[in-house]
């Protein structure tokens, strides 16, 4: 069955971020027959322990506390990125779509009863700070994390612009903890970011996806092609450490490079709203009434020679994207083995106050491939020496996570082993230190080793074609 978008718009992402963009979709209700008879034996029991701590528990607890807290540890019990959100939460969670909000500018995780940084945004004060991926948050000013939900730590973290909020982090090989005074900001994160690389070839990168990011993409696209007044050799599309966010921005963005009508992405869950599948074509990617803003793209951007850079931080509409271009043949991918987040989450409205974030649905590669707890595998793998100051290898993904969803292919058995990559290419000498900005701050890409060997592999598809024309 085929879901229009924007009735359901998968807002899918790997985390929460402090200050905050979470990634999940919106659904037009909640109001569905539960299906099943409630279970009277377990609801006895849940009405026993009620009466229990309301008539013996050491202080007087309300019970909306009580049923509320009761609600989210229903859902957080699910998987990492289920989630109940009372009013203000949800309010919350849907102004981050708009590229806007309060707060620190980390993505962040759950591990072992704590947060785990995956990786702070770029331009915030969490990186300005000194925030790394991979530190476990142990502290929030005076409060111990451990136990806090999600949502409670982003909410602590979160506050009136220009307050300061201390981080006590525990880092690998530190011996001591870490600890870091941060002030708030209104993070305003520019979802697209474009620039010549040198003469004829373009960089794109998309750091989240978010509601006009597809046409951001296309304005840029369109205005590296004037800036080079002549057609493009190749562009690199950088999604590093982009955490993903709203599946039309995914859809979007892919369908800029793909022919028309192209399938993109599909979904599969227990209900019909679930299953949606998604191609390159406008309905899939506008909001009703908008213009189609990648009809006025050069024609030569179809075919234009494409590399996708990604690393452990690319998750979820990135990993769409990364695995349609690859599917289709469309683009080369470079870089490090991505998040593996393939779940989809729903945000359903509980009336008039607050809603639920509850995954429904698995997605899939137009090859079928899902991407859960796996990821995508990069067709040339280039190691990164350092992100965001931290090792590579200490990264978190999906299958990290506790209770994280398994991957059906690998589950029922069918999930065949993915070619190996075609290289393995690592920096020749260490580089920690040295400026590795994901959009070339320093204005060279020798400065960033992916993003050298990204250009080097456009250099040498060039020549090849070159050679093939002379045939």
């Amino acid at each position: 069955m085929m879901t229009p978008p924007f009735r359901k718009i998968a807002l899918i992402g790997a985390s929460a971020l402090a200050g905050a963009l979470l990634t999940v979709s919106l659904t037009a209700s909640a109001d569905k027959d539960i299906g099943s008879p409630l279970p009277l034996n377990e609801l006895r029991t849940f009405a026993e322990v009620f009466g229990r701590i309301k008539q013996d528990y050491v202080e007087p607890v309300e019970d909306k506390k009580l049923i509320n807290d009761a609600i989210r540890g229903m859902l957080t019990g699910l998987d990492p990125h289920s989630d109940y959100m009372n009013a203000d939460e949800f309010k919350e969670l849907r102004e981050g779509t708009q590229g806007e909000f309060g707060g620190l500018g980390i993505e962040i995780g759950a591990e072992d009863g704590l947060v785990k940084v995956i990786a702070p945004i770029e331009d915030t004060p969490a990186q300005q700070a000194g925030v790394k991926s991979g530190d476990l948050i142990v502290k929030i000013d005076d409060t111990p994390v451990r136990g806090l939900s999600l949502t409670d730590a982003v909410k602590k973290m979160r506050g009136k612009p220009g307050s300061k909020v201390t981080l006590t982090i525990a880092r690998k090989n530190e011996g001591k903890p870490v600890v870091l005074t941060l002030t708030r900001a209104i993070i305003k994160t520019k979802s697209v970011k474009s620039r010549l690389l040198e003469p004829d070839y373009g960089y794109v990168r998309v750091a989240q996806f978010q509601e006009h990011s597809a046409e951001n993409l296309a304005q840029a696209l369109t205005q590296l092609y004037k800036e080079n007044k002549t057609p493009l050799k190749g562009v690199v599309l950088d999604l590093r450490d982009d955490p993903g966010g709203l599946l039309n921005g995914a859809v979007g963005v892919s369908a800029a490079f793909l022919p028309k009508n192209t399938l993109v992405v599909y979904t599969e869950g227990r209900s019909e709203d679930a299953k949606m599948r998604l191609s390159a074509t406008p309905e899939n990617y506008l909001a009703r009434g908008d213009r189609d803003y990648l009809a006025s793209l050069p024609a030569e951007v179809k075919k234009v020679p494409l590399v996708v850079l990604v690393n452990g931080g690319s998750a979820s509409a990135s990993e769409i994207v990364a695995g349609a271009l690859q599917d289709h043949k469309r683009a080369i991918i470079v870089g490090t083995q991505t998040f593996g987040k393939g779940s989809v989450q729903s945000v359903l409205p509980l009336g008039s106050e607050g809603g639920i974030k509850l995954t429904t649905a698995r997605y899939f590669t137009p090859s079928g491939r899902s991407i859960q707890a796996k990821g995508i595998t990069p067709d040339v793998e280039v190691e990164e020496s350092t992100v965001n100051g931290a090792a590579a290898s200490f990264r978190i993904r999906e299958a990290d996570l506790e209770r994280h969803l398994e991957n059906p292919d690998q589950k029922n058995g069918k999930d065949k082993p993915q070619e190996k990559p075609a290289d393995k290419t690592k920096p020749d000498t260490p580089t920690e230190g040295k400026p590795q900005g994901k959009d070339g701050k320093d204005g060279k890409a020798a400065a960033d080793f992916q993003l050298s060997q990204a250009l080097n592999i456009l250099k040498v598809q060039q020549i090849l074609m070159q050679k093939q024309a002379q045939k």
